[in-house]
């Protein structure tokens, strides 16, 4: 399996020097492993490594949405590593942030995880994670990054947005964060070291969650959000009346599932193995039923590999982008 060290193909901010920064801080969800008392009982009597470290497996979710709804989305996933592994238990485990799912992964508390791929390529190069598949939805291996005004603002372009405070996801979300900042910085717009350090900027910035944005931007309390255009869009996947687009980013490849950069290479092909060998009632949720509230948003994957995200390395290497967000 190709591993991460071949990730990076230019040299930029993101590139070997600029992501060496190592792991600080993190969340415990309550599932976390004692890795001290696994690594004593990684080995039977026979010397037989036990799979995944101790026989437990844990799935990071990122906060993309609320918890109880995530758990029960992904349910058939934690079913399908329990009965497709060699495992005793696997196990759900909602992360604060896509910086805890990358610290989980690297510290030993974590051994899959669905995340996004801005958050993926820094992760995978800083030795945080591996990706091993690509995911599909709403007919597109793609998707865009939108940033959206209220229909009767004054916002006509983004230099209208000097000045004002502007909304977005997570600082290590694409859409949200990484793709919304280079259309800032495309425009003209001194984006300062955002979205490392919040000063600088010629706008005030606030980083939350796609939800979050989205929902400052229904509430008056910003003048624009920069999200995934799929927070903006109604069930009949149209933009919601009462808000326009300023500016849109599209091609972004759609958000990967990544690994542990610790499981063997033969434990990372079984976990991509069991997605790409799932059927349809992977994606259909707990109550097992399509066109439901617990449907995930994706309806297949590919195998992908580290150079699937490359596109977005190349924007954060334009950005000047280092490690230090990811304990930031």
């Amino acid at each position: 399996m190709t591993k991460r060290r071949a990730f990076l193909k230019s040299a930029g901010a993101v590139g070997a020097a600029g992501l060496a920064a190592g792991c600080s801080g993190g969340t415990d969800s309550g599932g976390s492993t004692d890795t001290s008392a696994s690594s004593s009982g990684a080995e039977t009597a026979t010397s037989t490594p036990v799979p995944y470290g101790d026989g437990r497996l844990t799935f990071y979710m990122s906060p993309s949405e609320p918890q109880e709804l995530m758990q029960s989305q992904y349910a058939p996933v934690q079913e399908l590593l329990e009965s497709e592994l060699p495992v005793d238990t696997a196990t759900l485990q909602y992360a604060a942030g896509y910086s805890a799912v990358l610290q989980s992964l690297a510290g030993g508390t974590g051994d899959v995880a669905e995340t996004g791929p801005f958050a993926a390529a820094l992760g995978v190069a800083n030795d945080r994670c591996d990706i091993v598949l690509q995911r599909f939805g709403y007919g597109s291996w793609t998707y865009a990054s939108v940033i959206a005004t209220r229909a009767d603002s004054d916002i006509e372009s983004l230099t209208d947005l000097e000045g004002e405070r502007v909304a977005f996801a997570d600082r290590l979300s694409a859409s949200g964060a990484l793709y919304p900042l280079y259309m800032l910085q495309q425009a003209g717009l001194n984006i300062g070291d955002l979205p490392t350090d919040t000063g600088d900027a010629d706008f005030t910035p606030q980083f939350s969650s796609h939800a979050e944005a989205w929902a400052a931007l229904e509430r008056g309390q910003v003048a624009a959000a920069g999200v995934g255009q799929f927070i903006s869009l109604n069930d009949d996947r149209e933009l919601y009346d009462g808000y326009r687009y300023v500016e849109t980013e599209e091609e972004i490849p759609r958000a990967p599932v990544v690994v542990s950069p610790d499981l063997s290479d033969e434990e990372q092909t079984a976990v991509r193995d069991a997605f790409l060998d799932a059927g349809e009632s992977l994606y259909l949720g707990e109550d097992g039923e399509a066109d439901t509230d617990d449907d995930l948003w994706f309806s297949d994957v590919r195998e992908a590999s580290n150079d699937t995200y490359q596109p977005v390395v190349d924007v954060a290497n334009e950005l000047g982008i280092s490690a230090e967000l990811l304990d930031s």
